[in-house]
């Protein structure tokens, strides 16, 4: 596929593959991987699936990947 300048793909991305990215409304981030995630503290982590999410909801256990806890009902303030 061609970029819109008429470069291939790659040349036009600096040499790397592009990677879709799609936002799941009220849910995690969906990357196509493998992915290489820096954190806000500098720490690094990897992952080699060919589709990785990431949690957008900040509640979950192995952040900052999904568990799905956004799927679990919060209730109301009193």
């Amino acid at each position: 596929m061609a970029a819109a300048c008429g470069q291939p793909e790659a040349a036009a991305s600096g040499g790397r593959d592009r990677r879709r990215v799609r936002m799941v409304p009220g849910g995690p981030v969906l990357v196509e991987g493998p992915v290489e995630v820096v954190l806000e503290d500098g720490a690094t982590v990897v992952s080699d699936r060919w589709l990785v999410a990431l949690c957008a909801c900040r509640r979950s256990r192995s952040y900052p990947f999904c568990d799905t806890s956004h799927r679990r009902r919060r209730d109301p303030p009193a």
